[in-house]
């Protein structure tokens, strides 16, 4: 039997998160990861977050379309009720609401975790990313420029910020 919709993370869901992750470190700025990654890594990163943050992916037809997590803001006390978000699509799997469903589910769950604020760290540009956390009521909250550098240019982040 095949699956369509939200579920939480598994590990055996490791190897088709860096299927879709490589491609972001190889093909684009999203990521300022330039290494690519293993099903290994991936499913290190998954023990490593899951069991203090929620991790959900998009499943059709048995395939993994797409992923989104939280993992700590940043490693001091006082941060603890701070999350910063992630999500990745299939890139083939844009504009079919499936980022608004797993980033929904995501903030609901954290929300519900106790955690105050959301952060969504976004390479620039990246309308797509823009788009979607303003429709999820994110507000632009600062801007890094050329903090990044990847494919021989120096690219900006922009910090986004949503209250739970």
């Amino acid at each position: 039997m095949t699956t369509t919709g939200l579920r939480p993370v598994r590990l055996d869901d490791a190897a088709a998160i860096a299927a879709i992750y490589n491609h972001f470190i190889e093909h684009t700025t999203i990521t300022f990861e330039e290494q690519r990654v293993d099903e290994k890594e991936i499913a290190g990163r998954i023990a490593t977050v899951t069991p203090a943050y929620p991790w959900f992916v998009w499943e059709a037809s048995g395939e993994v379309q797409g992923y989104a997590y939280g993992h700590a803001y940043h490693e001091r006390s006082a941060f603890r009720h701070t999350v910063e978000c992630a999500i990745y699509l299939h890139h083939a799997a844009g504009g079919q609401g499936i980022g608004r469903a797993l980033y929904g589910q995501l903030l609901n769950a954290l929300k519900h975790q106790g955690l105050h604020v959301a952060i969504g760290a976004i390479a620039l540009p990246n309308e797509a990313s823009v788009r979607l956390h303003e429709g999820l009521g994110f507000e632009k909250a600062g801007h890094l420029s050329e903090v990044g550098w990847k494919f021989g240019r120096w690219i900006d982040v922009g910090y986004w910020q949503k209250p739970l």
